[in-house]
């Protein structure tokens, strides 16, 4: 077994009993074109968005007992799209250990979130063939770490208009941020708008985008970036 496969599994909190599995689950289909006998992570991939999608809806089943069904299917898909599950492959340093066929490998491949995001959820499915749910369960949870933290964090980049408004309220009220179009620029067809966000008169950020809603959420994207560096408002 590789150092890197060794430091992989001391980093998820699982050591294989079949390390095959574990080599499947990091083997990307490019590499079949090197060694055409070897399997690639496909199959795994498949399993292991099932078993996460269980694990998910399981546990924040548990967590938000309230919740209809519309709002937990959003924080799931949230939790298992394709950009969070790659944030989560760096996180284990997932990359470090693909294998990749020579030209993917010269491309770059090793660092497209596709590719580790789909090793991942092949690692998942490889961890559950090895074990069980309880056990998969237990992994992939701890890799996740809390989640109602994790949904906030994703919950902010999403709605960051909602957020501006959850922090300016308390101390200001409902009626503290407004949001002016600074600048209009192209042809009918293809608009640019430049956004500011205030607080009464105070500027917190600007935004671009190819809508005035777009635009609004860039600026108050840039004004929680603002607020964290200065925080008193």
């Amino acid at each position: 077994m590789s150092d890197a496969l060794r430091q992989l599994q001391a980093r998820i909190g699982y050591a294989f009993r079949d390390l095959a599995l574990l080599q499947r689950a990091v083997t990307h289909t490019s590499s079949l074109q090197d060694n055409p006998a070897r399997e690639s992570n496909q199959r795994l991939e498949f399993l292991g968005d099932a078993v996460l999608q269980l694990v998910l809806t399981e546990t924040l089943f548990q967590l938000f007992p309230d919740d209809r069904e519309g709002l937990l299917s959003k924080r799931r898909a949230a939790l298992a799209n394709g950009v969070f599950l790659a944030r989560l492959a760096d996180e284990v340093s997932l990359a470090s250990c693909l294998v990749l066929g020579g030209s993917e490998e010269a491309a770059g491949g090793r660092a497209r979130p596709a590719a580790n995001e789909d090793a991942f959820e092949a690692l998942i499915g490889a961890i559950y063939l090895d074990s069980d749910l309880a056990t998969v369960r237990r992994v992939a949870l701890a890799l996740y770490g809390p989640l109602p933290e994790r949904l906030a964090s994703v919950e902010n980049l999403e709605n960051p208009k909602g957020r501006l408004q959850e922090l300016i309220q308390p101390a200001h009220g409902n009626n503290a941020l407004r949001y002016e179009v600074v600048r209009i620029d192209g042809e009918d067809h293809a608009r640019e708008y430049e956004v500011a966000v205030l607080l009464f008169d105070r500027p917190l950020g600007n935004g671009r985008g190819p809508s005035k809603k777009l635009a609004e959420e860039t600026a108050a994207r840039a004004a929680l970036e603002t607020l964290a560096l200065s925080p008193s408002v």
